[in-house]
């Protein structure tokens, strides 16, 4: 997501705020705030040490859960594990070596997302790249989800630097094939946004052919940007969930769209997102989703502003895990950001 703010905003003690007799989830620490419906029936939210953990992935592996996320708390890419996806144990950076090709010494590594392919881990993300002096993507591998990841390109797998640059890479495994989607970063010098997607060699290491433009701002919600695609394949339907607006405030959201297959055409539903800010549960700004199926069930994964006391933005994003379900092949998010 976005772009001339930095996304690493430090971190502290996360806290749980009390409201009119019912409390708030306000945080989790190195990250994740865990809604009330992300775990099996009763589970308690938990939180950890630390709280900034924007532009979240969840990735179930072994029996557990790990959480990437992008650059904060001293880490390049952060790194959560749960057995339970109640209780959070903060890792060790997940990339802890970057690419030559990435800018120093603020190299702003945003969203990574993590897919096995065999006895490999490939982790794809968003870092400054040096010679076109635009946001680029990286592709790293390991042996382990917990990596480290190392990539040895000498240069971006991405890097549309004429659209703007290239961000929010989210890959597919479908039919046999691989694929990665991903946003053109025009907003970063007033261009127009367009989601993509284009294919990936077998290794996931380089891509085949040309991009493919599946989408464009252009409906009043999304505002100037689009971002975040996440193509979510159920019951033989194409589904691209994506985030929109500007991340920093309360219109930042999430819609989605019909495609007919992993490579389009998509067209968007509905007038306007499936997940956004509801006032009466202090969730501001949610977006940067991810989905993932745990014990036959899919959950989003997202991330949203912490809010102070006084009903104002802060500095930190938080991880949310919510229910999705699927009604009349349209998502709907069931779970509820309040403890009652």
């Amino acid at each position: 997501m976005n772009h001339h703010l930095s996304r690493a905003t430090g971190g502290a003690r996360a806290r749980l705020a009390a409201h009119t007799g019912r409390r708030r989830i306000a945080g989790i620490g190195l990250a994740a705030l865990v809604a009330l419906c992300a775990a099996p029936a009763n589970a308690q939210p938990v939180a950890s040490s630390l709280g900034d953990f924007p532009d979240p992935f969840v990735l179930p592996d072994g029996g557990g859960y790990y959480a990437y996320g992008t650059n904060a708390n001293e880490r390049h890419v952060q790194l959560l594990h749960s057995t339970d996806l109640r209780t959070w144990r903060a890792l060790p950076d997940a990339m802890p070596i970057l690419a030559r090709w990435v800018r120093q010494p603020v190299p702003h590594v945003w969203a990574p997302e993590v897919i096995k392919l065999g006895e490999r881990y490939v982790l794809y993300y968003t870092a400054h790249d040096r010679a076109s002096d635009r946001q680029c993507l990286g592709v790293a591998e390991a042996r382990a989800p917990t990596g480290p990841f190392v990539d040895k390109s000498n240069a971006p797998l991405v890097c549309q630097a004429a659209l703007g640059g290239t961000i929010d890479a989210s890959p597919l495994l479908e039919g046999g094939r691989l694929y990665l989607y991903f946003k053109s970063d025009g907003n970063c010098c007033n261009k127009p946004t367009h989601l993509f997607v284009q294919e990936l060699r077998p290794d996931g290491l380089a891509t085949v052919g040309q991009p493919t433009m599946l989408l464009t701002n252009g409906r009043p919600w999304e505002g100037k940007v689009i971002e975040a695609p996440t193509m979510v394949v159920r019951d033989g339907q194409y589904t691209l969930l994506y985030s929109a607006n500007d991340f920093g405030a309360g219109s930042y959201a999430v819609g989605h769209a019909s495609c007919a297959g992993p490579t389009g055409p998509c067209q968007p539903v509905g007038d306007g997102p499936f997940l956004k800010s509801r006032t009466e549960v202090y969730l501001m700004g949610p977006g940067h989703q991810g989905v993932f199926r745990a014990n036959g069930q899919d959950y989003i994964a997202y991330h949203a502003w912490e809010m102070k006391a006084d009903g104002t933005r802060a500095n930190r994003r938080f991880l949310y895990i919510d229910r999705l379900d699927w009604v009349d092949g349209q998502p709907v998010v069931k779970g509820t950001t309040l403890v009652k």
